[in-house]
C-alpha cells in the first residue's frame, strides 16, 4: 500500500512538472509577439542629421567644467519638472563653449517651450539653439 501511495505521489509531481514545463514553453511565444500593425521606426533623417560634423552631438560636448556644469544644471531642471513627459526628460542637451543645443522629441509645443525656457534660464536666451521636434502620441 505504501509503495502505491509513493508511486501516486511521484506521478503527481511528474504531472505537475510536465504542466509547468508546458506553461513555461508558452510564455516566450506570447511575450515576444508584436503588434504588426504598428509602423516600423524610421530614424533615417535624424541619423543623417547627426552624421553632419557641423551639427553638435553629445559625443562632441567639451569636457571643460563650465560646459559640463551648464549641461548638468539644464538637465537637472528638466528632470525635476514632473509635468514633462519622459520624452522631454530625455532630450539631448549639448553644451559647447557656453552655447547649448537641445535635440530630440517632445510631446507638445508647450513641452518644447518649457524645455527651451529652462535651458535659456541657465545658459541665457541668446545661447540656446533648439532642434526639438514635437512628436505627439499616435
Amino acid at each position: 500500500m505504501k509503495a502505491i501511495m509513493k508511486m501516486n505521489d511521484v506521478l503527481k509531481v511528474m504531472f505537475q512538472m510536465f504542466l509547468f514545463a508546458c506553461l513555461l514553453g508558452l510564455v516566450p511565444s506570447t511575450a515576444t509577439a508584436q503588434d504588426s500593425s504598428a509602423p516600423a521606426a524610421d530614424n533615417t533623417k535624424v541619423n543623417q542629421r547627426d552624421k553632419d560634423k557641423a551639427q553638435p552631438t553629445a559625443d562632441q560636448q567639451k569636457e571643460n567644467q563650465p560646459d559640463r556644469e551648464i549641461a548638468r544644471r539644464i538637465r537637472q531642471s528638466i528632470v525635476q519638472d514632473k509635468t514633462l513627459s519622459s520624452y522631454a526628460h530625455n532630450v539631448k542637451v549639448v553644451a559647447q563653449n557656453g552655447m547649448v543645443t537641445l535635440k530630440g522629441p517632445v510631446r507638445s509645443d508647450e513641452e518644447k517651450s518649457a524645455v527651451e525656457a529652462k535651458a535659456a534660464e541657465v545658459a541665457g536666451p541668446d545661447k540656446v539653439t533648439s532642434q526639438l521636434e514635437v512628436k505627439p502620441k499616435q
